[in-house]
């Protein structure tokens, strides 16, 4: 392998990096063995084809193709101990050459570790807020355990109080329907909040047969992004009321939730959701403290492919939440009337705090000598292949290098993260006056 070097500006370095026919000839031959479990070959059992007969079905430049990725890898890998280079995040590859029988050239532009002046950490304090549940809470919670069990009854009146209702519901907005604005059979408890603000106000009074249309605003926050903040056009048809009786809090109640006793249950709820108050207050306590640290140091010029690789994992990130509410980022950009390259612009004060923290991180875990080990990471991915038993895909992808590199990332970040933990002084909390004074 040959690898040359040339600086570029904000600390960043161009490698073009050559792989000979002869380096990368091993990586052809775990390809073609990849490439025969996903084709038939006939004659030949998946995965078990030779080499020469996977090249005839497939063709030369498939098996190149495949084994490209980890010739990238592995060169890459070797170039940066090479020339010596304090390297972070991910560089940018752009192949120049690939061809079969011929030396596979690529550019790898990566960014050098920026000079970090880290604040004292000793003079930093962060409040630990820790919310009190009140019986309030508490007895909020034990309501919707027993609405989990309520007997429902069909009811001819209107609908009021922590009753049910079964409607159809379309949702508008200058006319046409909103993607995924349309729903039959839709349940409303109005004992719960709906998730947009003023709902369960417009239909309680309603009975069955009833129609309605008013207007809502989203709230800006709300995560389907294409609705955020908009007012849209709502129709509904009531299909049905239903009373619904809530079972009485009692030892018999208790007991079919695993408790001995209504006393137990109510100890048990209770420990729980302080339990995740102090988890919540810890989070918020551990983004404080980046927040303090990224403010209170100093550093040298960001390099743009650190800033752009987190740009991407950004988009990435919310293009993730997108399909999970069934959003295609073409939909989310019509909606919200901006280009891909105006959102990612838009990403510019996240990825560069992103990156500050990715900074801090690295600089804190060498000054401390964190260092995370290949048992470390194994053990790590054991705990996660449990996770996924059965998702063959994600048991596979566990198994790529970039993937060990980024869980190799993320312990020391957690690992960083317990030392400022302890070195940060917790400052006390202002404390709020309780209109619930009465704690459970």
């Amino acid at each position: 392998m040959k690898s040359t070097k040339k600086e570029l500006p904000k600390s960043q370095i161009e490698l073009t990096i050559t792989i000979s026919t002869e380096e990368y000839e091993p990586h052809l031959r775990k390809a073609a063995e990849k490439i025969s479990q996903k084709i038939k070959i006939k004659g030949f059992r998946k995965g078990h084809a030779p080499y020469d007969i996977v090249e005839k079905e497939a063709g030369e430049m498939a098996i190149l193709q495949e084994a490209l990725e980890t010739i990238v890898q592995k060169s890459y890998v070797e170039a940066i101990k090479e020339h010596k280079l304090s390297v972070i995040g991910m560089p940018q590859i752009a192949i120049e050459k690939v061809a079969p029988k011929n030396d596979v050239v690529y550019k790898a532009t990566v960014a050098l570790l920026p000079k970090v002046t880290l604040a004292d950490i000793k003079k930093i304090k962060v409040p630990k807020d820790v919310k009190k549940i009140t019986k309030k809470d508490v007895d909020e919670t034990l309501k919707a355990l027993r609405g989990m069990q309520a007997e429902e009854i069909v009811k001819k009146g209107p609908a009021k109080g922590t009753d049910k209702l079964v409607l159809d519901l379309e949702m508008t907005q200058n006319g046409v329907v909103v993607e995924g604005g349309s729903s039959k059979d839709y349940q409303v408890y109005l004992s719960e909040d709906h998730y947009i603000p003023g709902f369960n106000k417009e239909v309680t009074g309603l009975k069955k047969g009833d129609d309605k249309k008013f207007q809502l605003t989203f709230p800006k926050g709300h995560y389907q992004k294409q609705l955020a903040g908009k007012t849209i056009d709502f129709a509904v048809t009531v299909k049905e009321v239903y009373e619904r009786k809530l079972p009485e809090l009692n030892d018999d109640f208790a007991k079919k939730l695993g408790q001995d006793s209504a006393e137990k249950l109510v100890e048990l709820v209770k420990g729980n959701m302080q339990k995740e108050e102090e988890k919540k207050a810890e989070q918020k306590r551990e983004i404080a403290i980046l927040d303090s640290l990224i403010e209170k140091s100093t550093f040298a010029d960001l390099p743009e492919v650190l800033i752009d690789s987190e740009k991407e994992k950004i988009f990435h990130e919310l293009q993730r939440d997108l399909q999970k509410n069934g959003v295609s980022v073409d939909q989310y950009l019509q909606d919200i009337k901006k280009t891909e390259d105006e959102l990612r612009k838009g990403f510019e004060e996240q990825a560069q705090r992103r990156a500050k923290a990715a900074l801090i991180s690295r600089f804190v875990a060498k000054e401390n000598d964190i260092t995370i080990s290949e048992e470390d990471i194994t053990q790590e991915i054991e705990l996660m292949k449990k996770s996924y038993e059965h998702n063959k895909e994600a048991q596979e992808n566990l198994k790529r290098p970039e993937v060990r590199d980024s869980i190799a990332i993320m312990i020391q970040n957690k690992r960083v993260m317990s030392l400022l933990k302890e070195r940060v002084e917790t400052k006390a909390a202002k404390k709020k006056p309780s209109k619930d004074k009465k704690a459970a």
